[in-house]
This record gives C-alpha cells, structure tokens and sequence, in this order.
C-alpha cells in the first residue's frame, strides 16, 4: 500500500447475511475513509460527515455552520455553474442533501452507478475551492431564513429550544442553532461585520481534512474504488484543525430540579421527564440507557405505561437517551397525557419514580440483558438492506464515535453485562437532579416569560426533592412489575426455499370472499414475510360519521392488542391497523416464525371486538385532538388536502367529521362496528419467507371465522358493493383555482399547489410525463428557489391519484402572495420551454438513460417490493410488470416526442392544458386574498367557489379499481 494506512476487511464486524465488502483508509491528507462494494447495487452514495456543526458557531453569528452547509451546494472553482452539482446529481437518477448537527455537520448524495466518477468529484469540490459568490450570499441568507420561518410553529423545534434555552449561558447547548435574517445579516452588519468574510473564515478555520470521515459505497471492487477515491479527495487541504470539543455540562443546579410550563401551538399535553446522565458513547457494549429505556417505555403488562392507560391518563411514552454528544448527554420519558392525566401530572411523575424505585429493588437482571442482546443480535445479522444514501449517512456519523471494527454495529450490539454501570446510570435517573417539561394549552394566561427564539411562552419554578417525595408517596398504589419473558422472539430463522421462481405477484385464488396475491421471496433470502389483508366494507365510508367510527374502530383494537403485541415489535414483528379506503386493513411484516400466532390474534379481536366505554373516551379524545390539529398544518399541506379534495370523488371533508366527532357516544360505535364487519370482501397480498399453502390456509381461517358457522358476522359483497376510486376530470383548456385563508391566523407562510392533470395510466404516456418531471425538476428549484427565493419549500414533482397522472408545483412562501406565486410558476414554464427545445440529442439520451436506470433499480427489501405491488393492486391498475414495460416505452422515445408532450400538456395557454391552482393565503398576504378573489377572471379560467357542487358538476375519470376485466384468471 503506497498510500497511508489500511485495515484488513475481517476486522470490521458486519452482518452475517451482508456480502458487500469494506475497507479502511487514510489517505496521505489524514481524511480517514471507509469503502464499501456492492456488487449489485443499481445507485452509488457517498457521505461526508465534518466535526464541525452549530456548537461551533461564533457568539451573534447564530446559525453560521448551518449557512455554510447551505452555500457549498452553490459552485466550486471546478464547477463555477451555480447549482451545476445539483443538477448533475438530479439529471442523473439521484438526490442528494445535508444537515447540521451540534457538533458534525454531514453531507451526502446518490446517483446511478455509471454517472458517480464525475459525481464524485463535484461532491468532492465543496471541501477542495467551493466558490461562494457575494451574490448567492445574500440569497441564501434568505433561505436559511426561509427554513427557519418554517419551524416557527412547530411544537417539536419550539420544545426543543426551550430545553436549550433553560441551560448554562456559557454552554454552546444554549444556543440557536438554524440561523435567521437577524442573526445572518442584520445584526452582524449593525456590527460592522461581513457575514460572507465570517462565513470563508469559519470554512478556513473549521474544514480540514483531518477532522473528516468519508464513506463511499460503489459497484466496483474495493481496488477501483480505492484509486478513484485517492485522486479524487486527496486534495482536500488538512489544516491539522483539532476536534472540536466541548467540555462541560450544559445544566448547572440552577437548571435542576425545574418544573417548566411551556404553552404549545397544538392541542393536547406532554410531559418530558429529563436527566442529565453519563453519555452511553464511552460504555456502547455495556448499553446502560438501553438496558433502561427498554424498561422505562414497555408498554406489556405491569409496565408504567399499561399502568397510566388503564387509569384513563396517558396515550403514548417513550424513554431513551437524548442530545447526546461525547461530554454530555440526556435521558427523556416522553409521556402524552390525556385531559383527565393533565389533572393528575403529580401522580403521574410519581408513578414514574416508583417504577424507577421498582428497577432499583428489583436489581438489574441478567435475563433481560441476555433478551435484549439477543434481539439485537438477530436484528443486526438480519437487517434489510436500506438505500445506498441512508446507509453512508449512518456509517459516516458512526465512523466519528466507534474503532473501524464497530462502525457497521455502532451501538446497535449490547454484548457485555455490566450491572453496576447500568446501576450507576439508574442511580442518575434521581429526584435530584431532574428537569420537568410540561406543555399544555390550559396554561395560557398563566405564564410570564418568552423564549427568545420561537416567542414560546413558558414559566418556570424550583421543586424539591421532598415534594417530588411527597408526589412519590402520594402516587395510587398499582401493581408495577417487570416484563415477562418474550414470547415472540424468533427461534426458527430458516428459509423455506420457495420453488416458486415467479417475477410478479400470482393469483393463488379469488372467491366470492377475497383474493389472495402471493410472492414467495426470491430476492432477499430472509426470515421474514409481508402480510396485507384489506377488509372491504361498504360501510366504512358512507358518510363522515361512519369514517370517523370506523377510524375509533381501528384505534381501539390498536389499543386492545398493545399490552399482548408490543412485545412483537420489540422482538422485530411489527403490525397495524389503519382505516383504508372503503374499509381498513390490517399489515404485518417482520420475522415470519410467530407471526401467525400474531395474525390469528389480530383478527380474534376484529371478530370479537366490544366497545369498551372508558377506552373509546380516551380514543375519541385522542382523534378529536388531532383534527383539531389539522390547523396548525403547514399551508403546503392544506393545499395538498384541499387539492385531493376537489379531485378525489367521494371523500368527506375533515371539517365536517369535526363536526360531528363531539356528539359520538361509545353507544354509536356498539350499533355501528357490527354494520361496519356486516358486509365484508377481502384483499389479501401474502409474501416472503412464506409458502403457498401456509398463504392459503391462513386466510381460509380467517374467512371461516367471518363467512362461515350458522351466524356468520359478514357475508360477501354483491358485484354492485365492490369498491371504486373515482377523480374529478378537469376540463381541457381551462385553468381551475380555489383559494382559502389559511387555518392557522398567527402563520405567515403562504402556499400555492399548482396542480397539471395529464391522463389515466398509460405506460407511453407515463414515461413522458415522468422524462418531463426528470428534466424540469432541479431547473425548478434552481430558478424558483435558489434565484428568486420563493421559499424553502419549493418542489415540482409528480402526482397519481388511484392512476390519473399529473404533476404539481408545491411552494410555501412568506416572500409572495399565492396568485403572484402562480404567475411565477408560469413565467418559469415559458422560460423552461425554450431549454427544453434547446436540449441536445446527447443531452436527452443522457436524460432517458437515467430514468431507464431508475426504473430498472432493484427493490432493496421485502418492504419496499411489497409496497410497489401492493400499490398496483390498491389502485387497481395490477401492472406488476410496469418497470419494464414502461422502460421499453422510454426506449421508443424521441426528444420531439417529449416537446410534442410538453405543449400539448404542459405549456402556458396549451388548449389541451388541465389545470387545477390551490391558494392557501397566509397572514402576511391576507389582505391579498379577498382583493385576488375580486379580480376579473381571466379567459378560460373558472374559480371554484364550493369544492362539492364543483365535484358534483363534474365528469369523473373510469376507475380501475373494481374493473375486475383487469384480473386474467
């Protein structure tokens, strides 16, 4: 090896069932590298994780190593075309993006495997001579600004900074991370400082090859990936920076012992429960905080959680280590309480500690220790395969924190049973030394201080040892206890061996009760199975009130099976059951050995299922909560609703079901579950690790347990009851437009769904649409984000609803009015036709081989295969051969082919245009609104004034659900 340092292969612990190969290098500039070849990937990835993030920022430079995050993406001295990496990557079958962390800041791509040589090395120039312009300075000031105007009204970032902002002034975990006009321009200026000098500063200061680590995941054998690899970063500068370090605890005693009452913008209360603890990075084979939080957030019987639902108080905890970094770190009990828990939050904090109490006495026990490694074991060994993008961002982050042989595992493998350091962290887990966070809209009025970041209002008081003693003790008096052992470990991890070689889903059978689709596993080779089962009840959809009952009706069995199955999760057998269009479904996926005892289970508790009085209150307040919550949405998604609501045939609007949620009694649901179950047809997806008759008889037995016996619960659909997805067919050559005030009156941000339908499912048709949506895509963003700085939130992409194909611009703007944002999406399609017509022949070649390649990618799990097939059979359209078939149309494809598409569908004006524009008028262009609403309508385009009159007035598009001419027998 004539350059650097290397690690043998064997060294680095991978996964049993994992056939890539890695490699550890140094190059000669000390960036430490980690190599990955698969052989079969269809996407290379690289990530690059730098020591540097926003505890780094310098004091009234707030945000500044986010900013610079956001600048690298501009031009390099390479590459000077602004956006040309962006481009590249786009144009090319990939994405790519970057986040700033306190302490790293990481950034990372994909793209399709014959285009990363060249992608590689623009990656590579944003730490060798990015460039960043004074002009392209000033704008994206603006769109940090823009991101962090996003955030504002979000419950998430509003708590987290309060957290922060109750910390030691002097610790860099107080301070603002994301960065904002104020901090970026204005006050930097009234100082006399250059934001852009700081900014190259910071870079020079800060960016250093030695405080780097770089994960490159390729198909070529790890030689060839070596030397691309070796030219091509080798030139990053290492300016010896030391690691960034922060010594110190950002909580001093002032900090301790708080109660902190916080107003939220949504509906509903939480508490947070934190400690400061001894970060679990220096003991990650001993796994204290797992170990605990595996305890602390069970949810089986005798744990602190089944305890606070069966008193009617709380509908969600979690526990875990938090905010964790090498010199400090946190451990949270996140706890949703319900009105009736807000009462009772003495009580519930006390039950906490009992529980802790309980862990103390009980001692820390070796078989759970041994349970929990074991499962971690299986999962690791097991573990699907995830995108090449995600999979070189986890590996670089770990590279920071673990020695190369642990940088696959990370913390993911507790193997060594240390019960006094798993007592040392417990024992930090103290009345001493805990912080209480508790959220709730009662305490408005009650407050008298404001966070300077995010205006939430919050007050905070000293408590005692002795009173959180007194809470302890006045706690009611349950029966707490440790979990079980769990029953649903897998002990069978053999594959079945299918002989079926089938490509696509086959029909085992259709009966007058279901249709069962099955898919042996002939990709992944592991021990687990996919299993959908759809119930379709005519019932289910109705009307708004019977939507909302079959949505309790989904809730409460959820919520009658949690003690019994979440040890099924835990051990890695994950299921739901959600409301699905015309009915609900219940999906199961993970390891196959028990996962029928799970299923049988499940469909128990639907065919027994009773209505349970005190359940359904807390269910039905639950739900109510959330739709009350549809207003603090962002307006892109208000848009999105209001835009699926004017084309989806036979929705109810969330409005109405609010409406009508209040006046439900458990006694409505006990009339309507038996209606709901009355008339029933199945829709069953069936794969994996599983074989063809086990498919067969286990839908048979759920079939005996509904159609058959001399009181059956339901009996099968007539031809008329099966189901249809019908949409709106907009008109050609008129330009439709609702407009509505946004929901939440304190939200600046406006937002426009601009909305082109172009046809039902058509693979020729498809590939065009989708080479339009390829080739206009990141010139959409360059020009309507990055130039003009319309806002954060700026994405053209493309659109199906149950098989009618479209596209849609999606922007959230604080900078323009919605109708002015509109005009801006057409003044960039009259600009984008001229590129399009300009494109060279090369350049479209290129364009169609990218999404030939796309098309053609592998699935890289059961998940992600089950979801593809599973959406065709959803929508109807049961084109399992899509992939290729809408590759042999691309092939067929000429660049007029696309113009032609272009002015027939697309174009300004074009007369076979349908279009539909969603406004959503925040509060800063509110008085926008009404007078936009008062213009003279412009030729060939209709206002819609009601969303139902208009869907009433309308054609609708055939649909392909029910046609069941599309099923070949």
């Amino acid at each position: 090896m004539a350059v650097g340092k290397e690690q043998v292969t064997h060294d680095i612990v991978k996964p049993r069932t994992d056939k890539r190969e890695y490699r550890r290098i140094v190059l000669r500039n000390s960036l430490e590298v980690l190599l990955v070849s698969d052989p079969d990937t269809d996407k290379s990835a690289a990530s690059m994780t730098v020591n540097v993030g926003s505890f780094s920022d310098p004091e009234g430079l707030e945000g500044l190593a986010h900013f610079l995050e956001h600048m690298l993406f501009y031009a390099s001295e390479k590459y000077p075309l602004e956006d040309s990496y962006s481009k590249y990557i786009t144009e090319h079958g990939g994405s790519m993006n970057a986040f700033t962390a306190s302490e790293q800041t990481n950034y990372y791509f994909e793209v399709n495997v014959d285009c990363f040589e060249e992608a590689l090395d623009r990656f590579a120039q944003f730490f060798i001579k990015p460039l960043m312009s004074p002009d392209a300075t000033m704008r994206e000031i603006k769109a940090v600004d823009s991101e962090n105007q996003k955030n504002l009204l979000s419950d998430g970032w509003r708590m987290h900074q309060l957290q922060r902002h109750i910390s030691s002034e002097s610790h860099p975990f107080h301070k603002f991370s994301t960065g904002n006009w104020d901090t970026l321009e204005v006050q930097p200026k009234a100082k006399g400082l250059d934001t852009r000098h700081e900014l190259l500063k910071f870079y020079e200061n800060n960016y250093s090859s030695n405080v780097m680590h770089l994960v490159v995941y390729a198909k070529e054998n790890l030689d060839k990936v070596q030397i691309l690899v070796e030219n091509i970063f080798q030139d990053i500068p290492n300016n010896n920076c030391n690691r960034a370090n922060f010594p110190g605890q950002p909580c001093m005693s002032e900090h301790l012992q708080v109660l902190v009452r916080a107003i939220p913008i949504k509906q509903g209360h939480k508490l947070r429960i934190v400690w400061p603890i001894s970060p679990e990075i220096h003991h990650y084979k001993e796994g204290p905080c797992r170990y605990l939080g595996h305890l602390i957030g069970h949810e089986g019987e005798g744990s602190l959680y089944y305890v606070l639902k069966t008193l009617g108080w709380a509908t969600g905890l979690s526990a875990g280590e938090s905010d964790s970094t090498m010199n400090f770190s946190f451990f949270k009990v996140g706890i949703d309480l319900t009105d009736v828990g807000q009462e009772h939050m003495q009580d519930v904090v006390g039950l906490l500690f009992k529980y802790i109490s309980l862990l103390k006495e009980s001692g820390i026990c070796q078989w759970i220790f041994d349970e929990l490694s074991a499962i971690c074991e299986t999962k690791f060994h097991y573990q699907d395969k995830i995108r090449p993008i995600d999979y070189v961002v986890n590996l670089s982050l770990n590279m920071q924190f673990y020695p190369p042989e642990d940088w696959l595992v990370g913390s993911s493998l507790p193997s060594k049973f240390n019960p006094n350091l798993i007592g040392m962290v417990l024992d930090q887990l103290s009345v001493d030394n805990v912080r209480i966070f508790w959220e709730s809209k009662n305490f408005e009025g009650k407050t008298d201080k404001v966070e300077q970041w995010y205006g939430t209002a919050y007050s905070i008081e000293k408590i005692s040892g002795p009173l959180i003693q007194d809470w302890i003790q006045s706690a009611p008096d349950v029966k707490l206890h440790l979990p079980a052992s769990n029953v649903f470990i897998p002990t069978d991890l053999s594959l079945k061996g299918a002989c079926e070689k089938v490509e696509f889903p086959i029909l085992l059978r259709k009966s007058s009760y279901s249709t069962i689709w099955y898919k042996p596993d002939t990709m992944f080779f592991t021990p687990k199975a996919y299993v959908k089962i759809d119930f379709k009840c005519p019932h289910a959809d109705i009307s708004p009130e019977a939507e909302v009952l079959t949505e309790i009706f989904t809730r409460l069995l959820m919520d009658y099976l949690n003690e019994y199955a979440y040890s099924a999760q835990v051990a890695g057998l994950y299921y739901g059951i959600s409301p699905a269009d015309s009915g609900f479904q219940v999906t199961l996926i993970g390891y196959n050995h028990k996962l029928r005892i799970l299923l049988e289970t499940i469909v128990e508790k639907i065919a027994n299922f009773s209505v349970k009085p005190d359940r359904f209150l807390v269910i039905k307040e639950t739900v109510l909560k959330e739709y009350q919550n549809f207003k603090f949405q962002k307006p892109y998604q208000q848009a999105l609703y209001y835009c699926s609501l004017i084309l989806q045939d036979h929705t109810w609007p969330l409005m109405e079901e609010l409406a009508i949620l209040p006046h439900l009694g458990a006694e409505d649901l006990v009339k309507f579950a038996p209606t709901l179950l009355s008339s029933a047809y199945l829709e069953c997806y069936i794969a994996g690790n599983i074989e063809r008759n086990e498919s067969e008889t286990m839908i048979e037995h759920i079939e005996d347990m509904f159609f058959k016996g001399t009181n059956p619960i339901s009996r099968p659909l007539y031809p008329s009851q099966h189901p249809t997805n019908r949409v709106v067919k907009l008109e050609r050559g008129i330009g439709y437009f609702y407009s509505a005030e946004g929901l939440n009156p304190n939200d600046e941000n406006s937002a426009l769904v601009h909305y082109i339908q172009v046809h039902r499912d058509d693979f020729l048709q498809n590939v065009k649409l989708q080479l339009f949506a390829l080739v206009a895509k990141q010139a959409a963003f360059h020009q309507l984000r990055t130039v003009e700085q319309l806002g954060y939130i700026t994405v053209l992409m493309q659109r199906n609803d149950f098989g009618i194909r479209g596209v849609q611009f999606v922007i959230q703007s604080t900078v323009k009015g919605p109708r002015n944002i509109d005009l801006r999406v057409e003044s960039f399609l009259e600009m984008f036709e001229k590129k399009l017509v300009d494109m060279t022949i090369e350049e479209f070649k290129s364009n169609v081989n990218a999404l030939v390649d796309m098309k053609l990618e592998k699935f890289k799990n059961l998940r992600e295969e089950s979801g593809f097939y599973w959406r065709e059979i959803a929508d109807g359209t049961m084109k399992f051969d899509r992939r290729e078939s809408e590759v042999a149309a691309l092939k067929t494809l000429t660049h007029q082919d696309l113009i032609n598409f272009f002015n027939e569908h697309i174009k300004v004006g074009a007369p076979r245009k349908r279009s539909l524009s969603v406004r959503v008028y925040g509060n800063l262009h509110s008085s926008e609104y009404s007078a936009d609403l008062d213009q003279p309508l412009q030729p060939d385009t209709v206002k819609i004034d009601d969303i139902f009159s208009f869907r009433r007035s309308q054609p609708l598009y055939g649909s392909f659900k029910g046609a069941f001419g599309n099923v070949k027998l």
